[in-house]
């Protein structure tokens, strides 16, 4: 196990609501999970201070829930808050694929080709976790573009839930493949310079995933009554 990077004394908080924030996203500390506060200041050799400072940082934020006399754990998406969030996100990520297309250089657009590159390499590959890091670097890159801070300010809100889910429907049979043909078109629609095609396609691109989710989601309950009967 490699060593955590040692943490300085200033703004302490901060860099350990980083670290937990990259914890929670990379699933080192999975949904639901209790987190050990004693264990953490011990790897860290921090004391619990810095650490409750950082979780309280991390609950206004949403990514945990503070449970009275029992401590923290990492929030949950439920059914619903993954029905409702997608629609949401497919509107602002919509708008980021239409404003960027407006405003992006010849050579952004070659940098946003690159990253599709990175994508077409991983789904070759069947490589799902690096498709899902590329997928998010790609969308990332996309919101940089539309350089709306407004719009920036709300997708970087409810991004960080959407993380929560790591892609969970990239599992689904079939879902990389249609994936990555949605961005196929989209990247096309950037490079002609269709805002508005852009902004239809990264739309369905999200709307897909919702769709693929609760096919996953229906056959992880099927086989749950399977596999009790």
């Amino acid at each position: 196990m490699v060593t955590p990077t040692p943490l300085r004394p200033a703004s302490m908080h901060e860099e350990v609501a980083t670290r937990l924030r990259s914890m929670i996203f990379e699933r080192q500390l999975a949904p639901g999970q209790w987190i050990d506060e004693l264990a953490l200041a011990n790897d860290w050799q921090i004391s619990r201070t810095p650490l409750r400072e950082a979780l309280k940082v991390l609950a206004a934020e949403g990514l945990v829930t503070s449970v009275p006399r029992q401590g923290c754990k990492v929030t949950e998406m439920s059914e619903d808050d993954a029905d409702e969030l997608l629609p949401v996100m497919a509107l602002l990520e919509g708008r980021c694929a239409f404003e960027a297309v407006r405003k992006a250089t010849d050579a952004e657009v070659k940098s946003l080709r690159r990253l599709h590159d990175v994508l077409e390499k991983h789904a070759a590959a069947n490589n799902i976790d690096g498709y899902y890091r590329a997928n998010h670097d790609f969308h990332t890159r996309v919101q940089a573009l539309a350089a709306n801070r407004w719009l920036d300010r709300a997708t970087n809100e409810l991004r960080r839930f959407l993380r929560l889910l790591r892609g969970r429907q990239l599992n689904w049979p079939g879902r990389m493949a249609a994936s990555i043909n949605e961005h196929r078109v989209l990247i096309d629609a950037f490079e002609q310079r269709d805002a508005v095609r852009a902004e239809r396609v990264m739309h369905d691109h999200l709307m897909a995933q919702l769709v693929a989710l609760k096919a996953l989601r229906a056959n992880e309950k099927m086989q749950g009554v399977t596999h009790a009967g």
